[in-house]
Order: C-alpha cells, then structure tokens, then sequence
C-alpha cells in the first residue's frame, strides 16, 4: 500500500528543513526501512512538502518510529519547522490523502 500526506513548512524553517532532508542522517534512513516503510519520496512545491511512501502497516511503522531514540531526536528538530503537529503516539500520527489516480 502507498500513503502520501502534506505539511508546510514554516517560512523560518524552509532552507534548514531542506538541508537536513537532502543530507538525512544515515541512522534515520535505517530506521525508517527497518519500520518497514519503503520507497519513500519527499517533494517539495514552496513551503508544502507532499510526502509519499510504501509500507505493508504503517501504524506499527508509525509505531517503531515514535519509539526509536534517534526518530525521537530528528522529529525533536523537525516538529518544530512544520506547522502542526505531528505526533506520532496518536492513532492517526498524519492524515493520509485520497489516492484518486495510479498508473503502474
């Protein structure tokens, strides 16, 4: 299954929140695969970011990533440069968008 959501990015925050998304820490990247998420992209259009990813569940991913020491550190910098939350012990962490069209 794929799931995609948005946040925008406050305006103070945008260059530092692409900085650290072109050049993510290796940990994180380990983390997110081993939660099981896959083919993850991340695109930009101004401050709204449109985030895309694979993963077979993605409540227990979302789980093993609010647990995780260093997800709990990088979401400590990033939490604060979007507007919103994203808090991932809620049930729904992110609100996931209507697929309305897929060509594989």
């Amino acid at each position: 299954m794929r799931y995609a959501w948005t946040w925008t990015v406050k305006a103070e925050c945008l260059d530092e929140y692409v900085k650290m998304h072109l050049n993510p820490w290796p940990e994180i990247l380990v983390e997110h695969s081993r939660a099981g998420i896959r083919n993850y992209s991340i695109f930009q259009n101004g401050r709204q970011f449109f985030y895309c990813f694979e993963c077979d569940d993605p409540a227990a991913a979302f789980a093993y990533l609010d647990k995780s020491p260093i997800c709990q550190k990088w979401n400590a910098i990033t939490s604060k440069m979007i507007e919103g939350s994203f808090d991932f012990s809620k049930e729904n962490p992110v609100e996931y968008l209507r697929e309305v069209f897929y060509l594989p």
